[in-house]
């Protein structure tokens, strides 16, 4: 039986991108994503808990990150899984997990002052679809997030 390796992600960038441009037209990209999620403890106090993921973007991806993603951007992610395994200077034995990522979809506006024509205009909330390297197996982002209040459960363009 084959395994599933997919995450799902949707959070903030804790910094820019830390873009590198190598041999070949390759590029790559590379940020950590800060998630948080609040809850209540036994006592009912509302606690919030953050979990950073390092997430590498390759070729298409890494060119939008590095054009369009700053530092605070809210994007929805979709990716694998991968560690890096490697022994160090002094010989000992290291790990680095991170988040291959396959597809984004950025989810505020454009930055200020970046990107293409200025930023004189009010930010535009982009719930653009950035194309994996492989076809995409559905649309991602805040629409799909659930049925809305005025649902009503009609006709929908779903496949099955």
């Amino acid at each position: 039986m084959a395994g599933v390796n997919k995450v799902i992600l949707v959070g903030n960038l804790g910094q820019d991108p830390e873009v590198r441009h190598l041999e070949g037209d390759k590029v790559v990209a590379n940020c950590s994503l800060a998630t948080s999620e609040s809850y209540r403890d036994r006592n009912g106090q509302r606690m919030e808990s953050t979990e950073w993921h390092d997430l590498e973007l390759w070729d298409g991806l890494a060119r939008i990150a590095e054009q369009y993603l700053r530092k605070g951007s809210k994007i929805f992610v979709e990716g694998k899984i991968k560690t890096d395994s490697w022994t160090d200077q002094e010989g000992n034995n290291r790990k680095k997990t991170k988040i291959r990522v396959l597809s984004m979809t950025m989810l505020d506006g454009r930055p200020e002052g970046g990107g293409m024509g200025g930023g004189a205009s009010a930010p535009q909330r982009s719930n653009q679809q950035i194309p994996p390297s492989t076809p995409p197996m559905q649309q991602a982002g805040p629409s799909n997030a659930g049925p809305s209040p005025d649902f009503d459960g009609g006709d929908d363009d779903l496949p099955f």
